[in-house]
């Protein structure tokens, strides 16, 4: 057996831990075990990639690439805050779409160098460096607008389905051509079009993200993730590499199904995902939204008031928005839901899927607490559970608990599935301001009767509540 043999073997002992890692994320007591179990995998194909006999003279400089990508993989993981990881999944998912369009242009000059230009080889380099060069300028957008360096708002203007359809059609024609002499029946300079390709990519990944509001995120992130997959898994066909075809479906599969189930949730059809064509709150509905304030009061309340009423419950349910996340109020969260159960209160918490701005971003921050996973529910669970409910907590969750999803066929996210937060026999909102979510309505909650607001920073505020809770024990 020769080292060259050797490395497909090490390829599949990675893919099947790749499998593995990924069943062990399918629960949050084994996601921590599933991420090691898929690392280490990893860690062997990379080691084993070394020994690959084209790649051996080329070590010092992938080397060089390891330190310098690893330092900044590090010191970005360590310093991120949990508020801006989506920002951060974001980033990853552009630099591995860029990396696989990168190495389908670089494995299509080398072919083109070589007179080798085959059928399949250049559907795999078109695919992957479409692919890839749409979920890089995609994942820059949505960086751009998770950051604040873009409006988070829809961005719409006239003719744009027409420019959107302009673009794809200039992409399919140029690939055409492209296939076309690939089999010998054009000649053209292959490399000219390649690189309008890419240009053409790179501004529909940006026509395809910008229409997208930044209530609508985490439906994109899974969506460019699914794409990133894509694009490997095309690489991985344009250089003969198992591996990277495996693992890139893998990404691919796993990040459509995950898109399927957050569409679902945000009560969007995939077409409506894949097209680009949501997101965007209407003028009518927002106009309809604004209509439909009856003059009710907003009643406010200081932390003294909030908990009493937290104090003599019996049942207490957690609603966690992005507003927590900001504040990072997780571990003062945590301790008063210690105390209150400390009281024989019972508390749980309700998890909305596309709560926050990534998928399972609230499961991440109330873990970083330590909040016992027996305590999260999804929406579904949760739902039937509110009626019954003393109290509802809500920290920051805007859009996810607005009743206007199923009461105003007039706003822009009527029919998404929420929380039944206004079913609750009280409900306490903790929000800095009266400013309205990323979907940019009023919500209906706060105008309820049953619904007090106590304004300020989450962590201050629940920090108050704990304080006089301790104080009246």
């Amino acid at each position: 057996m020769t080292l060259d043999t050797l490395i497909p073997v090490a390829y599949l002992i990675a893919a099947v831990t790749f499998i593995l890692g990924l069943k062990g994320l399918t629960s949050p007591t084994t996601a921590v075990m599933g991420n090691r179990i898929a690392a280490t995998g990893m860690l062997i194909a990379v080691i084993a990639t070394f020994f690959a006999s084209d790649v051996r003279g080329a070590v010092p400089v992938i080397l060089a690439g390891v330190v310098v990508g690893g330092a900044a993989g590090f010191y970005g993981a360590r310093v991120v805050k949990m508020t801006a990881m989506p920002q951060m999944v974001a980033l990853f998912n552009g630099a591995g779409g860029g990396a696989a369009a990168l190495v389908s242009i670089l494995e299509f000059s080398r072919e083109l160098d070589l007179g080798a230009l085959a059928f399949g080889s250049t559907l795999a380099t078109l695919l992957g460096l479409v692919i890839g060069a749409v979920s890089f300028s995609g994942s820059a957008i949505a960086f751009g607008k998770l950051q604040g360096l873009i409006t988070p708002k829809a961005f719409r203007y006239a003719g744009q389905q027409l420019v959107t359809g302009a673009l794809v059609a200039a992409i399919g024609v140029l690939a055409f051509v492209l296939l076309a002499a690939s089999l010998g029946a054009l000649a053209v300079d292959a490399m000219l079009i390649v690189v309008a390709i890419t240009v053409l990519a790179l501004v529909f990944g940006v026509a395809l993200v910008m229409p997208i509001g930044g209530a609508d995120m985490p439906v994109v992130i899974s969506l460019l993730n699914a794409y990133t997959g894509l694009a490997v898994a095309m690489a991985g066909f344009t250089l003969g590499n198992q591996l990277l075809i495996v693992a890139g479906t893998l990404v691919g599969a796993s990040g459509t199904i995950l898109t399927r189930l957050m569409s679902k949730a945000m009560n969007r059809s995939l077409g409506n995902v894949l097209f680009g064509a949501f997101g965007a709150a209407t003028a009518t509905g927002a106009t309809t939204a604004v209509a439909r304030d009856d003059g009710r009061a907003i009643r406010s309340i200081s932390a003294e008031d909030a908990a009493i009423l937290l104090g003599y419950a019996q049942n207490v349910i957690v609603v966690p928005g992005y507003g927590l996340a900001v504040a990072q109020a997780q571990h003062n969260v945590r301790e008063l839901a210690d105390l209150l159960e400390s009281k024989g209160i019972n508390v749980r918490y309700a998890i909305h899927p596309v709560a926050g701005r990534m998928p399972g971003h609230m499961n991440v921050l109330l873990a970083e607490a330590n909040v016992p996973y027996d305590k999260l529910f999804d929406m579904e669970q949760i739902n039937p559970e509110f009626p019954r409910a003393d109290v509802a907590l809500v920290i920051g969750a805007n859009d996810v608990t607005n009743p206007a999803a199923r009461s105003n066929p007039g706003s822009p996210i009527y029919g998404m599935p929420i929380l039944d937060v206004d079913k609750a026999q009280n409900v306490i909102v903790i929000k800095r301001s009266m400013k309205p979510g990323f979907a940019g309505i009023d919500n209906d909650l706060y105008l309820d009767p049953k619904t007090a607001m106590l304004f300020g920073d989450a962590k201050e505020a629940v920090g108050k509540v704990v304080q006089e809770l301790k104080r009246a024990a």
